[in-house]
């Protein structure tokens, strides 16, 4: 695995842990020379993980549209910064330069990026691995109700394993490591869209 993308929020949120966990998981990427692409910017959790990688010698690669690049949200001391025309574009060379999908502590952003990301798992335009990095209980709301969408057959129960969830960075990434995805169709029946 060479890159994780690691999707989480452009404000620190309330709670201190979330930026400790950005560090905690940036110091396991870099002690496997694993290294980053990220939205792209400079503040919350997002700039905390990136100078973090940064820090530990491993390359931070952020994607970012121009729209926010120009408000000077953008990091200006990346490995490579790419900016981009729109969010749709930002979001499809994330998921080719990753070689799996963490969701960290975020707003409607970050759901959006793991939930579409996740999408495409299930309709199998990819076999990369996907995880919640659950800190401080964040996700625990969210992993409740993505029960309740297998249990009324929203969701197939052979897309269990196509998103993890945890506290521990080491065993998401050791996870990750020998994640084999699940044999979906390439397609699906209009009511399951």
């Amino acid at each position: 695995m060479k890159r994780i993308c690691v999707y989480c929020g452009s404000s620190p949120g309330r709670n201190p842990a979330y930026m400790e966990a950005a560090n905690q998981l940036a110091k396991v990427m870099c002690a496997r020379g694993i290294g980053l692409v990220y939205g792209g910017a400079a503040i919350g959790v997002m700039g905390a993980i990136a100078d973090a990688v940064l820090a530990g010698g491993q390359e931070a690669i952020g994607v970012i549209p121009e729209s926010l690049a120009v408000k000077e949200v953008a990091h200006q001391n990346l490995s490579e910064l790419h900016i981009v025309s729109s969010m749709h574009e930002r979001k499809a060379m994330m998921a080719e330069l990753a070689d799996g999908f963490i969701a960290m502590p975020g707003g409607w952003g970050t759901l959006e990026e793991i939930f579409e990301i996740l999408t495409w798992a299930q309709l199998g335009f990819h076999e990369k691995p996907c995880a919640l990095l659950n800190v401080e209980g964040y996700y625990n709301g969210l992993i409740d109700f993505l029960e309740e969408s297998f249990e009324q057959q929203f969701v197939k129960q052979v897309c269990r394993p196509m998103l993890m969830h945890g506290h521990d960075p080491v065993d998401l990434l050791d996870r990750f490591t020998t994640y084999r995805a699940p044999k979906v169709r390439k397609w699906v029946e209009e009511d399951e869209l």
